[in-house]
C-alpha cells in the first residue's frame, strides 16, 4: 500500500502533502473532492457515490489513491486492472470502468486503466495531479504490470473540429502545434498518445472523443 510525504509549492509557499490509499473511512471526504471540483450546474448524481467508492477500496485498493493536506483530502486518482481482451476494439468510459464501479476489475489484468483523476480547484497549480500520476506509475511497477492506460478529454478540440480531425488534433498537440489543457498535462506526465476513441463519453468540448494515452512500464519483462 502507498503512503509517502512530499513538499509541493502553492503560491511559492512550500506545503507538505501525503499521498496514500483512500479507505472506507474516507468516503465522505472523497465525495467532498468531487463536490468542490464539479459544483452546480454539474449534476451531483455524477459525483462518486458511496457504493462506487466501496467497490474501489475492496476490489482494488492499490489503485485507490488520494492526496491529503493538513488532514483534508485535496485530490484523488482511481484505477482498475483490465486484460488485453477487455481492450479489444473500441470502448467507452462507462464500459471499461463499469460506470465507475470497477466490478469488471481483473486481478490478473496486465494493464492499469485510469478511471478518474481529480484535484480541488485551489490546489491545481501545485502539481498534485502530476504527483498522483507518478504515484500510480509506481503502483504499475510494484505490481509488475505492462502499462498504465486511460482516456483523456480533449477539451480544446471543439474549437477546431470543423476543420481538423480528432486524430490530427491529437497529433498536433503532441508536436506542439496546438495546446490542450488535459492532453498537454498528460504529455507532461509522461503519457504517450495511442489513438482517439470516438463516442468515449458525453463531452461537448471534446466532441465526445477521448485521447487514449499510455505509460509503458520500463521495467516490465514479459
Amino acid at each position: 500500500m502507498v503512503r509517502k510525504k512530499l513538499i509541493v509549492y502553492l503560491d511559492r509557499k512550500p506545503t507538505e502533502i501525503v499521498i496514500r490509499n483512500y479507505t472506507l473511512f474516507d468516503l465522505e471526504d472523497m465525495i467532498a473532492i468531487q463536490r468542490a471540483s464539479f459544483p452546480p450546474p454539474f449534476p451531483s448524481e455524477l459525483w462518486w457515490n458511496e457504493e462506487q467508492l466501496r467497490e474501489h477500496v475492496t476490489r482494488f485498493p492499490e489503485g485507490a489513491l488520494c492526496a491529503e493536506m493538513e488532514g483534508r483530502l485535496i485530490g484523488s486518482m482511481t484505477g482498475l486492472r483490465v486484460s488485453d481482451g477487455q481492450l479489444e476494439g473500441s470502448h467507452t468510459w462507462e464500459g471499461i470502468t463499469d460506470r465507475g464501479y470497477i466490478r469488471n476489475h481483473d486481478p490478473n489484468g496486465s494493464t492499469l486503466y485510469v478511471v478518474d483523476v481529480c484535484v480541488v480547484p485551489e490546489m491545481r497549480k501545485a502539481g498534485i495531479g502530476k504527483w498522483l500520476m507518478q504515484s500510480m506509475y509506481e503502483v504499475v511497477v510494484h505490481l509488475h504490470l505492462k502499462r498504465l492506460l486511460g482516456g483523456g478529454r480533449m477539451p480544446g478540440y471543439h474549437r477546431l473540429a470543423k476543420t481538423v480531425s480528432a486524430e490530427d488534433y491529437l497529433t498536433g498537440v503532441a508536436i506542439g502545434e496546438y495546446n490542450d489543457p488535459v492532453i498537454s498535462f498528460l504529455l507532461r506526465c509522461g503519457r504517450m498518445p495511442v489513438g482517439v476513441m470516438p463516442n468515449y463519453l458525453e463531452d461537448e468540448e471534446s466532441c465526445n472523443n477521448a485521447a487514449l494515452m499510455e505509460w509503458k512500464n520500463p521495467f516490465y519483462n514479459e
